[in-house]
């Protein structure tokens, strides 16, 4: 899908077809088929891999900088429709007239950018726009960080009366998350340093960058840092969470096997009286007429004395 936007004087964004597309003009193109990528490459004079590179989910953040045109990778935090956490790579190619984002799945970073908040971005000012993406990028980080530790103490107060894996399992797919998001921002931080750079070089400015961006650049830069040791941070705890419940679980399975053994003991003490007074030989009582009801009483004190015995040594 294409989708090409521009702002107005009047701050107002306005939606063009790919034949009126004017120098300012963003281009969104979310999951783009192959003559979609054909069309904006010769509209814009793009190599066609400019455009590919972005849509392959392994791809790594980088920058790339062509005829003019630069192209960098980074990857977004999304929330997938199992509730789970992964990341997305996000291609912005910055050209001369145009901004172009390439992604292979819609995603609520990109999507905040819409009608309704056109008066906080501007796509004439493209290096602008580049950042505020990066920096909504990492903002959703922050925020998706926020709900995996709120997850995680949820999972922490099952796992004080848990018996199984299920909450372990739980556990497990955080981490994985973790570790998905810790790779993805410190690539995303290697490209931001080298963003910065660049705008330190005389030579190498290719997005003409502002004091404003630079600014701004610093603060996408630090709030990636701590978005960094937030995700270190989660990992250790989660960690040393994971290894003491571990033994929590075991703990809690060995006290039921306890009570269930002591109830089985029990148990079994009423059948084996019974039986000893059910044999054919010579036994106690057996020509009373009260002889059941002492047996019955026999067997019920020595459990009661067995109960007690067992709660004094914690078996219940």
């Amino acid at each position: 899908m294409i989708k090409i936007l521009k702002t107005e004087e009047n701050k107002q964004l306005s939606r063009l077809s790919i034949s009126e597309a004017v120098s300012g003009s963003w281009f969104s193109l979310i999951e783009p088929t192959e003559e979609e990528i054909k069309q904006v490459s010769l509209v814009l004079g793009l190599n066609e891999d400019f455009l590919r590179n972005s849509l392959d989910l392994d791809e790594k953040s980088r920058i790339e900088i062509e005829d003019g045109n630069t192209l960098i990778i980074t990857n977004l935090p999304i929330m997938t429709e199992d509730g789970c956490f992964d990341t997305l790579p996000l291609g912005i190619i910055y050209t001369p007239t145009s901004i172009i984002t390439v992604c292979s799945k819609d995603n609520n970073i990109l999507g905040s950018f819409n009608e309704k908040t056109a008066y906080t971005f501007d796509t004439r000012n493209k290096t602008e726009f580049m950042l505020k993406i990066l920096y909504r990028s990492v903002k959703f980080y922050l925020k998706y960080l926020d709900i995996i530790n709120r997850t995680s103490e949820d999972v922490e107060t099952e796992l004080q009366k848990a018996t199984n894996n299920k909450a372990l399992f739980q556990l497990m797919e955080i981490q994985k998350t973790l570790v998905y998001f810790s790779t993805a921002l410190k690539d995303n931080d290697i490209v931001l340093q080298k963003i910065m750079r660049m705008t330190k070089s005389a030579s190498l400015n290719y997005l003409k960058t502002t004091e404003e961006d630079i600014d701004m650049l610093e603060d996408v830069i630090i709030d990636t840092r701590q978005a960094i040791e937030m995700v270190d941070m989660h990992r250790m705890i989660l960690e040393a969470m994971m290894e003491g419940f571990a033994s929590i679980i075991n703990n809690n399975l060995n006290q039921v096997m306890k009570f269930l053994a002591a109830i089985t003991i029990i148990m079994s003490i009423p059948t084996m009286i019974g039986g000893l007074w059910g044999m054919n030989v010579a036994v106690p009582y057996r020509n009373s007429p009260y002889g059941f009801l002492i047996v019955v009483a026999i067997s019920i004190i020595t459990s009661v004395a067995v109960v007690f015995y067992f709660r004094k040594k914690g078996m219940f």
